[in-house]
């Protein structure tokens, strides 16, 4: 077995600055997590005290007794899963027609749609409420979900676009010539080789789905409807004092988050890695 070569100087040098970054980045975090288990003096104690002398739990368990807390886990929950379902199916689609497909007019469309990403959501977001309440959508989830299967978003089709791209041609051209139509085609091969930028999609649309609160915020009205965001910033307004019971919850809410990046990480960065080889 070959003996493992010694770190330098100057790769030393980078660790270090990374673990240092790193832990400068953790702290918000960690201040949370402290702040979740203080009473209110020891939050506003002065030096600040990161490690409490008696860890308040009850703090978690008043956010379930202050707040429908496992309701509004259940309509975002609800609302990310159809919004990951329609994001990740349309954009691979539309990206897949993009990359491997010829017709005329094509990369002038989708240099067309990656100019899209230039709009600011305040543009938009007028004559969107103006065509969902002509619609009678006002107060549903459609406002939230049905936009993610058309399209799924400007950035989604470029970083699938991007990883179809990375492919070998020669698959496409075998399984045409062995009369592979071009559903079964991206059914069959192109969808389960691009697995990392798939998952690279999902993770990023159940981040956005999962935190969003300007959306829910404009497009429901009945509190019985809100998402943890919204739930967050009507607890924020009730009980403004209470920050412990506040930051219990937001850990509670970044749990899901957390732990799906950590289980998936190693897809996360495959996608974005190989999304970037070729243009």
């Amino acid at each position: 077995m070959a003996a493992r070569r010694p770190i330098g100087l100057k790769q030393a040098l980078g660790y270090g600055a990374l673990i240092a970054v790193a832990l400068v980045l953790l702290l918000p975090f960690a201040w949370m997590v402290s702040t979740s288990l203080k009473g209110n003096e020891a939050i506003f104690a002065i030096p600040p005290v990161w490690i409490p002398e008696t860890l308040r739990w009850d703090n978690y368990a008043e956010v379930f007794e202050r707040m429908p807390f496992l309701l509004y886990l259940r309509n975002t929950t609800v609302i990310t899963v159809f919004t990951i379902i329609g994001t990740v199916g349309s954009s691979a689609a539309v990206a897949y027609a993009f990359a491997c497909l010829r017709w005329p007019g094509r990369d002038m469309l989708f240099l067309f749609v990656v100019a899209t990403m230039m709009l600011p959501l305040q543009v938009i977001m007028i004559p969107l409420f103006v065509l969902f309440k002509e619609f009678g959508w006002l107060n549903t989830y459609k406002p939230l979900i049905v936009p993610a299967f058309l399209g799924g978003g400007a950035f989604n089709i470029f970083l699938m676009r991007q990883f179809f791209l990375t492919l070998p041609t020669e698959l496409f051209d075998a399984a045409r010539i062995d009369g592979a139509s071009e559903w079964t085609i991206f059914w069959r091969i192109a969808l389960p080789l691009a697995r990392p930028a798939l998952v690279t999609v999902a993770l990023l649309t159940f981040m956005f789905a999962w935190n969003d609160f300007l959306g829910p915020l404009i497009y429901l009205s009945d509190q019985a409807k809100n998402t943890l965001a919204l739930g967050l910033a009507l607890f924020t307004g009730q009980h403004q004092t209470d920050w412990g019971v506040l930051m219990a919850a937001s850990i509670l809410m970044m749990v899901p988050v957390i732990a799906l990046f950590f289980f998936f990480q190693r897809y996360f960065i495959k996608g974005f890695t190989m999304s970037g080889l070729k243009g």
